[in-house]
This record gives C-alpha cells, structure tokens and sequence, in this order.
C-alpha cells in the first residue's frame, strides 16, 4: 500500500495510519498501547482524514479498523474526560458526534474491521460505519453507565436503530458487553470471520464496493441513511427521483454500455 501521506501532501498524524492502495483506503487508529482509546487529538484527526477522503478521487471506498489485535477502540480516553467540566465534556461530544455525521454523510463506504474491544465510542465509532465485520474475538458494548455517564457520541440513538429498542436498552443500562457471535445474531454486525482474515475480508469488501459506479454507491448509502427517518412513501419518492437523476451521469451510460458490450466499465464519476 501506498506511504502514509495526507491528501494535502501533508503527513498522516501519529494517531492514525492511513495506507491506500487499488481504491480502497484503509484507516487504522493506532494506539495500540491505549487500546486505541478515542482521545479528542484521535477525534479531531480522524474527522481531518474522513474530510480529506472525501477529496480524493482515486479512493472509492475505506476500511476502519485499530492497531494490534486486543482492540478496535475499547472506549474514549478516560484518562482525558475524567477531570472535564460540562462545557468540556459537551465539546467533546460534539466532536465525536461530527466524526458519526462525517462517516454517515460520506460519498464513500466505509467498512468498520472489528478486530477486537469496540467498546463505549469504539462501539459509537462502528456503528457509524455503513457495515460492521467482526474478529471472532470482537466484544460490543455500551458500558457508560459504570462510570455514570450515558454513551455522547450517538450510542443510544444508533444501537436502538440496529438492534431495536429493547436490546438497546438492555445493553445500554446494564453496561454488558456482548461477544461477536452474539452481536452478529442481534444485527449489530454483519459478520463474524477468523482474527487472521478480519482486515482481508473487510479489505475484499470494499474492493467490491470501488468496483461499482461511485455515483451510485454513494446515493444507494445516501437512500438508505436518509430513507431512516422519512415515511416509506417520501423514502421511494426520493428513490425514484435519485434513480432517474441518475441517467443523466456518464457513468450510467458508461455502465450499462458496457453490460450490453460485456466489457469491464470505466468509471469516471460524472
């Protein structure tokens, strides 16, 4: 993969590890010591490199994963929020809350590898993600309420839209942690592979996504994010309206001329 270098030719900041290579970009926090633990420097520098993302036209699609193989993010930095002030803690949340809204709002897929603790915002983080892959040795959990605090970063809204409300609140209120196997029954990933092929599969996922015209995979993501909260009826007029819209782009025409020619088509995303 290609040298850690920043789409403004600046370099990658320490708390990340950005490698791109055939249209897919993979995102490592790497803080392997910390657990990868989401401190605000983390925060603020992830929602730099999803903003720079955006930008970079060789890159169709983005895997999110942690260093080391005990943790994806175990949590925020305790460490950093323990001695915070209301005014502080609510900056923070709407930090964290902005690098939710960035992945969510994304032209871009982005693929959450689960390799380990995904924990309080490290659960947050995931289910921003427009998919979950799991390490069957992955652990999910809202464990906020032990320290006295709720989830800040969209934990108790995004768990609720995955799992329904009642195992929300289950997992919310008794702090519990959940292991791969049963995040995956309860919907909360999509899948569950081996430690050793969790980054390859997520890694061929996303290949598969950047294979696809990007025009269409971002409104697809688009329909259904937004789709969420309307009425079904305005959700597929909007659907209807996105899909003809859709035929006067180069890449529809570019598409579906090279599905009557049998060819691989050249996408050009316009």
């Amino acid at each position: 993969m290609t040298p850690d270098i920043g789409g403004d030719g600046g370099r990658t900041p320490d708390t990340l590890k950005v490698e791109r290579q055939d249209g897919v970009c993979v995102v490592t926090i790497a803080r392997e010591k910390q657990l990868n633990a989401l401190s605000s420097q983390v925060l603020s520098d992830l929602l730099v490199v999803i903003q720079e993302l955006e930008h970079e036209l060789d890159v169709r699609a983005v895997v999110l994963t942690g260093a080391g193989d005990r943790a994806f993010v175990a949590g925020a930095d305790i460490g950093e929020m323990s001695a915070m002030t209301p005014v502080q803690a609510r900056g923070i949340a709407e930090l964290g809350g902005a690098v939710g809204d960035a992945i969510e709002k994304a032209h871009k897929p982005w693929i959450a590898a689960v390799n380990g603790f995904a924990l309080g915002g490290g659960c947050e983080l995931a289910m921003c993600c427009d998919f979950i892959y799991a390490s069957q040795k992955a652990k999910f959990g809202q464990p906020e309420v032990k320290l006295g605090v709720v989830p800040g970063f969209g934990g108790t809204q995004r768990l609720a839209r995955r799992v329904g409300v009642g195992k929300a609140k289950e997992l919310c209120l008794t702090g519990d942690t959940v292991s791969a196997d049963e995040a995956l029954r309860i919907g909360l990933c999509e899948a569950v592979f081996p430690p050793e092929e969790l980054l390859g599969r997520a890694i061929a996922a996303a290949r598969r996504a950047a294979d696809n015209g990007p025009l269409a995979v971002a409104e697809a993501k688009r329909l259904i994010h937004f789709g969420q909260s309307m009425s079904l009826e305005a959700a597929c007029e909007l659907e209807r309206v996105t899909f003809a819209g859709l035929f006067a782009t180069d890449d529809q025409k570019e598409g579906m001329a090279a599905f009557v020619a049998k060819r691989p088509p050249g996408w050009k995303g316009r």
